[in-house]
């Protein structure tokens, strides 16, 4: 498992929040993989692929257990990524799991685990209004096409 500096994190977390400067500090340093992290989250088959290819395993459990997956939460758990697991839970509105990570000095996690839950926020909202709903209803071809990657 890959450990991340707490200014890798705070750099995904700029990232999340749409901040360039996050994305491009990622990109100069070798960090494709927390790129490809929040577009897993987002559901891009594409970005979830290449965390499984290039074993970025933490990260593609990481990414669906957001969404509640309690077997990538447990792999989570039997790797030792107790701060994925827990910033996972944070997100899913534990707050046992903001504690944890506070005490452990691990604010950071804290913080990309807000950002990750106002972005996951922001999309759900703009899929909403009536924009978003007309869009996704004129782009139902795609929910239909073949993955071929």
């Amino acid at each position: 498992m890959k450990h991340y500096s707490t200014h890798a994190i705070d750099q995904f977390t700029r990232y999340v929040l749409k901040d360039t400067s996050g994305f491009n500090w990622l990109m100069n340093n070798g960090y494709r993989e927390l790129i490809c992290t929040i577009d897993a989250i987002r559901d891009e088959k594409g970005a979830f692929k290449y965390l499984m290819e290039n074993k970025h395993f933490v990260l593609a459990a990481f990414s669906n257990a957001i969404w509640e997956d309690e077997k990538a939460f447990q792999f989570l758990m039997k790797a030792k990524a107790f701060e994925w697991a827990a910033t996972a839970n944070i997100i899913n509105g534990d707050d046992k799991a903001e504690a944890f990570l506070k005490r452990a000095g691990k604010e950071h996690f804290v913080l990309l685990a807000h950002a990750i839950q106002s972005r996951i926020h922001e999309d759900g909202d703009r899929n909403t209004t009536p924009v978003g709903v007309l869009s996704n209803l004129l782009n139902f071809k795609k929910a239909f096409k073949k993955n071929d990657q």
